[in-house]
């Protein structure tokens, strides 16, 4: 599976913000759930398909997240810049 993947050291009213130039598979994942949506399998996250922009994603909490960006098995390619606004 192809996607783009950005970890990402987060804090308490930390707010990911992404821009896509098409609409894709928008997912916070922290690193259990991330490994599961390696793996294949049912997996927890927050943001999901995004058809608008900007993307902003609230961090649930402090820790290591995996912000994950796919087409969810469609062939193609996204484009995504990345940004995290301090809380």
């Amino acid at each position: 599976m192809n996607y783009l993947n950005y970890d990402l050291q987060l804090s308490p009213g930390d707010v990911v913000m992404v821009e896509l130039d098409k609409q894709a598979n928008v997912r916070l994942l922290d690193e259990s759930n991330y490994q599961q949506y390696k793996a294949g399998q049912a997996h927890r996250y927050y943001g999901g398909l995004a058809k608008t922009n900007p993307v902003r994603l609230p961090a649930p909490h402090a820790g290591l997240w995996h912000l994950v960006i796919d087409l969810g098995g469609y062939p193609g390619t996204v484009r995504a810049s990345v940004n995290v606004l301090k809380g």
